[in-house]
């Protein structure tokens, strides 16, 4: 598979990361504020503003900026965790024989940000939730340029997000553990303005951790003059190339 595309639009939120420059000035080694929450966008209405986690939020910040006000696009959201701390927190209730709400448990669910953007947003569009397990963002790209190739639409958002575990959940034997939480939106389409990208299958064999991780490598990618960039593990592996 190799699909050529364009990169019309792109931001993204991690705490103390709030603008391009940030990204283009930050170093491996920089740590990040953990107790920062993202702004959350003034057209959010205040009773959904209220149900946001701080992984919606920063979904909705980085999503905010790539979205017109002209129209709806299908959207591909890709995270492979979700609000799993959010459910860990339920099922430590329920051991202490607390009661759990259904409004709690509806926004633990794996598609749970994908509902309350599209109620925010008014976005009747497509809209997938993937979680791509050890696959990484590939996966996300995939579908979003087959919804292109199909024509069903000009234009696809990609929302990639995740935050860190709890400790409670094993990282070992796959890196699993991003340094911080984080989002990225990339609006794509097969013409137009932007940043050209071709996307092909590699037969390397990888070991660059999963979801969480490549996000924060996709970044670096976007900001930086490098003109590829290599991801994948043990199963699957993928080339993005600046053209």
């Amino acid at each position: 598979m190799t699909t050529d595309f364009i990169v019309r639009q792109w931001n993204a939120w991690a705490p103390g990361m709030s603008s391009r420059q940030d990204w283009r000035s930050r170093h491996d080694h920089q740590a990040f504020i953990p107790t920062e929450k993202a702004a959350v966008p003034m057209t959010v209405p205040k009773i959904l503003q209220r149900r946001l986690s701080p992984l919606a939020r920063a979904v909705f910040n980085a999503a905010d900026a790539c979205i017109g006000s002209d129209k709806a696009l299908p959207i591909v959201f890709s995270s492979a965790h979700g609000e799993v701390n959010k459910s860990l927190e339920m099922l430590k209730s329920m051991q202490k024989g607390e009661d759990v709400s259904p409004t709690a448990f509806s926004l633990s669910v794996h598609n749970a940000i994908s509902g309350l953007f599209s109620m925010a947003y008014g976005n009747h569009q497509e809209i997938t939730v993937i979680a791509p397990g050890q696959d990484g963002i590939a996966p996300a790209f995939i579908e979003a340029l087959g919804i292109l190739l199909e024509h069903h639409a000009d234009e696809v958002l990609i929302v990639l997000y995740d935050e860190p575990l709890s400790d409670f959940y094993p990282s070992l034997p796959f890196a699993l553990n991003a340094p911080a939480m984080c989002a990225l939106a990339l609006k794509i389409s097969l013409t137009g303005s932007g940043l050209p990208l071709r996307f092909n299958r590699s037969s390397a064999h990888r070991d660059d951790g999963e979801h969480a991780l490549q996000i924060f490598s996709f970044i670096k990618f976007l900001v930086a003059d490098d003109r590829s960039l290599a991801l994948g593990n043990h199963r699957h592996s993928w080339e993005w190339h600046k053209k």
